[in-house]
């Protein structure tokens, strides 16, 4: 339904054909797009898979191909987010047509399965190698990442403007997300024999410092900070990328990290996942 309203305001408005698909043939794409996607999403909603493969396969091969063609002409760039969209839709839609769910346990697999650390590392070895994985995935996922992806906003022209206070605001932010995640990156390395990495896994459950508050502060953290990098980029797809890195963290890693959690840690755990919250502080525990 909306492909097929996307594909009636294309052709009903020319502003809505030029933001979405540049200088490209209206006509020669809907040939193609709307028995592909329009109609055989119409079909995979009955439940046949094949047509739900077609469809999902199809809008994943337009979104590249448009990605491409705008990051080239600087056209279209509208059309790729909305294509980006439907593609990560579709490619859902297709996992609960033909397995019923979604498998995100296939996310915390291989060198990402939760293994306990070792215990030879020590507390400064643990304490030493949280502080490589925190320069190491700060930088590519708060610098490299959202660089890259304020690039492709620019060069898709779908840049929004951003208040004046936007970049003060975003610093102050930075710096007190980042104190809040270096504290809680210590906190776990030097009390739980272990660091945030999912193969290396604290042996001891961390209720001290900022998990006493909030038992995810961590992702608190990392999720501020992306927003405060889009505020200091003054861009709205960063700040996007940052919520939608923590809808993917809260509802496909959360809970495996949780039920692996409790497995190895019982009743305490349960105890303090029921006296303290997942995202929201409680101000004024003990």
């Amino acid at each position: 339904m909306a492909g097929l309203a996307w594909w009636i305001a294309v052709f009903l408005s020319p502003a809505m054909r030029g933001a979405t698909l540049g200088s490209l043939d209206p006509v020669l794409v809907a040939a193609f797009d709307v028995p592909l996607f329009v109609i055989g999403s119409g079909v995979a909603a009955f439940g046949v898979r094949a047509a739900a493969a077609v469809a999902t396969g199809w809008t994943v091969l337009v979104a590249i191909a448009l990605a491409a063609y705008a990051t080239v002409t600087t056209e279209a760039g509208w059309g790729v987010l909305i294509m980006l969209a439907a593609a990560g839709c579709s490619v859902i839609a297709l996992l609960f047509v033909v397995r019923g769910r979604v498998p995100t346990e296939l996310i915390v697999q291989g060198p990402f399965a939760f293994r306990p650390a070792a215990d030879r590392r020590g507390t400064a070895g643990h304490v030493a190698a949280t502080m490589g994985q925190l320069i190491l995935f700060w930088g590519f996922f708060l610098l490299v990442i959202p660089s890259f992806i304020g690039w492709l906003e620019q060069r898709w022209l779908v840049a929004l403007p951003f208040p004046s206070a936007a970049v003060v605001t975003g610093l102050v932010l930075l710096a007190l997300a980042s104190s809040l995640g270096i504290a809680s990156a210590v906190t776990m390395s030097s009390t739980g024999n272990g660091t945030p990495l999912p193969s290396a896994m604290p042996n001891r459950l961390v209720i001290a410092g900022p998990y006493r508050w909030v038992r995810n502060p961590m992702a608190v953290a990392g999720i501020s900070q992306g927003v405060a990098v889009g505020m200091v980029l003054g861009s709205w797809l960063v700040i996007a990328y940052a919520v939608l890195g923590s809808l993917l963290w809260n509802y496909a890693v959360r809970p495996h990290e949780e039920a692996d959690l409790e497995s190895r840690f019982g009743a305490g755990f349960q105890r303090y996942r029921d006296s303290v919250r997942c995202w929201v502080p409680r101000i004024g525990r003990d």
